[in-house]
């Protein structure tokens, strides 16, 4: 994803991203008694979230210090807070198990129930096969960091260059080449991939679950078995877009590079799509955009024109939150942030939004970049830190999203408010596009989010049944891409090696990143932002509508914020839309005439494979 922000305490124990150091008081481990009680659980419960609350703010100091300032002692420091915090938190975990039997009040339940779930890839008590877990964990990290496509032993290339490769170049054959070339890092990941996810199991059964597929999809507030359906049916909402929108490019690609190369009755071959994953499609826009002329407001000239830095980016920034009714960010917020690549030091430039104190010491780190990509992000990524600060209030294991989408969703929502009404708003442009504009900004959003949505879902898809032991290594790579092109339509371009692990050339396999987060995202953020463009007035096509200085929108969004993952998020979802169902109609009223358009395309043409 081009912005990914994290908050450094939240939604359990083992949610915080980076470790700590072991505070002066320490949860006890319960009575050795089997008859345990809730209060006994009570008791465990408050004395975990006084340890980890103190525990947490260290820690987030040295992973800040550490992003911001990358060398071998800030380095050192962060890892071995990290180790000490993780094996706290799995400490914790499993003592919460303990507890799977008695009879608690909701609340406690609750609490109970989001420290056991915490954990990714949950180590077993068995000390050498946790060492093990860590060490391949280590090592699946490392191989993806420093992997490398080498032509020769003096002609290697690296993923940043390739992906921008893939981005811009046009040469069939060199993508192809790049490729391949990526997937030959992930090879030598597959039989430690297979081993780790049989030790994490063996974890997850001591945690009370039956596989790490189970525990990860036990952390929505449904049935585990129900979690999976209910994405199949808001994927079937977006899927006629999808199918429209796969049409229009498969034959523009194979106008430009030839149907023997892109028949038009199959899949899409993945190398063409612009994304070394073919997860989002947004840089080959200039192959399928319309022919016809689009007035598009450039807004990246139009900061510079006007004389914007990377502060007055993000002032701009939080005076749409300002217009909404949110106090404005404190001092620290701007004594305290990278907001600039500093010239002396190495840093990490990846966008996040933290919460350092866990209470209002808000940071974004950025290497902002004057263009109208990064205005978008700064929106973005506030919307984490405007999120965080609503829920500093709740109890420490309540301090998160109200599920994983959520965060995401929360910062893209508030994207999807720049339009051309905003900018004209705040003075950057003139005048408001013509609506018979709209299709060319309307193709740029599809082809980043609408073709991203079937990659978030099967993603998580293929890691639930090869952790469910639905399918052993051998079978990995055919599990794969039978998914893909199920739900994508997307093919390997060229035949796999029985052996090849292509999974493992995206990140968050072998980081164990779980990634259906971001498909909730992607569906949450044209719900909520509908909801909010009803509170706010604003009955014009929903494409166009911001709801800058909307009060009565804001009052409403920070309702849903100070919930934090307090209660289940259908609740949560219902504060601000009126319903505790995710809808992604929503989805079908923003691109409405989109689809009118490439239906218009499609008439003549082959859908589907």
């Amino acid at each position: 994803m081009k912005a990914k922000s994290f908050t450094l305490v939240a939604a359990g124990v083992a949610a915080v991203l980076s470790g700590c150091q072991p505070a002066p008081e320490k949860a006890q481990t319960q009575p050795t008694e089997t008859a345990l009680t809730a209060e006994d659980a009570r008791i465990f419960v408050d004395a975990a979230q006084r340890e980890m609350t103190k525990m947490s703010v260290p820690a987030a100091k040295a992973a800040w210090v550490y992003a911001t300032n990358i060398n071998d002692d800030t380095a050192t420091v962060n890892a071995y807070l990290s180790e000490l915090y993780s094996n706290r938190a799995a400490e914790l975990a499993k003592q919460a198990a303990d507890f799977n039997h008695v009879e608690a009040d909701p609340d406690l339940r609750r609490k109970l129930d989001l420290m056991r779930a915490g954990l990714t890839m949950p180590p077993p008590a068995n000390p050498m096969k946790s060492e093990r877990l860590a060490q391949i964990g280590s090592e699946l990290d490392g191989m993806y960091g420093k992997g490398k496509y080498c032509r020769s032993e003096d002609d290697c290339i690296g993923l940043v260059e390739m992906s921008s490769a893939m981005a811009t170049e046009r040469d069939a054959d060199l993508l192809l080449e790049y490729w391949e070339g990526w997937r030959e890092v992930s090879v030598a990941m597959k039989p430690l991939y297979a081993e780790q996810v049989g030790i994490a199991n063996e974890g997850a059964k001591e945690l009370g679950f039956s596989n790490v597929s189970e525990l990860w999809r036990s952390k929505y507030d449904m049935p585990a078995d129900d979690f999976p359906v209910e994405l199949d049916r808001l994927w079937g909402q977006v899927k006629p877009l999808y199918d429209a929108l796969h049409c229009h490019v498969r034959a523009e690609l194979g106008e430009y590079y030839g149907e023997d190369i892109v028949p038009q009755d199959k899949p899409i071959p993945a190398h063409l799509l612009g994304n070394m994953w073919a997860q989002s499609w947004g840089n080959i826009y200039d192959i399928v955009k319309p022919d016809t002329p689009m007035q598009v407001p450039d807004v990246t000239a139009a900061l510079r024109d006007q004389d914007y830095d990377e502060i007055k980016m993000v002032k701009q920034a939080e005076s749409f939150f300002s217009s909404l009714g949110f106090e404005e960010l404190p001092d620290s917020f701007w004594t305290n942030s990278q907001f600039s690549k500093p010239a002396d030091r190495d840093v990490q430039c990846h966008a996040s939004a933290w919460n350092v104190d866990n209470v209002d010491d808000l940071r974004i780190k950025m290497c902002i970049q004057i263009t109208g990509e990064e205005f978008n992000v700064i929106h973005h990524e506030l919307g984490h830190n405007y999120y965080q600060r609503a829920y500093n209030q709740q109890p420490f294991l309540y301090q998160g999203s109200a599920n994983d989408g959520f965060h995401e969703a929360i910062g893209d929502t508030i994207a999807l408010s720049i339009t051309p009404k905003y900018l004209k708003e705040i003075g950057l442009i003139d005048e408001i596009p013509d609506p018979s504009n709209d299709i060319g900004m309307l193709l740029q959003v599809a082809l980043d989010k609408i073709a991203f949505i079937p990659f978030g879902l099967m993603v998580d898809q293929w890691r639930w049944k090869v952790m469910a032991g639905e399918a052993g290594p051998e079978e990995y790579n055919k599990l794969w891409w039978e998914l893909r092109e199920k739900y994508q339509g997307v093919m390997a371009p060229v035949a796999r090696d029985a052996d090849a692990f292509d999974p493992g050339a995206k990140y968050h396999v072998p980081a164990n990143v779980p990634y259906t987060r971001y498909f909730l995202a992607h569906i949450l953020q044209f719900q909520f932002h509908k909801a909010l463009c009803d509170i706010a007035g604003d009955n014009g096509p929903l494409n166009r509508c911001s709801i800058y200085g909307s009060e009565e929108a804001g009052t409403a969004l920070n309702e849903m914020l100070e919930m934090g993952q307090s209660r289940p998020w259908q609740e949560a979802l219902a504060t601000i839309t009126g319903s505790p169902d995710m809808d992604a109609s929503t989805i079908e009223a923003y691109f409405a005439p989109l689809k009118t358009w490439l239906d218009e395309q499609n008439k003549d043409r082959q859908c589907g494979w």
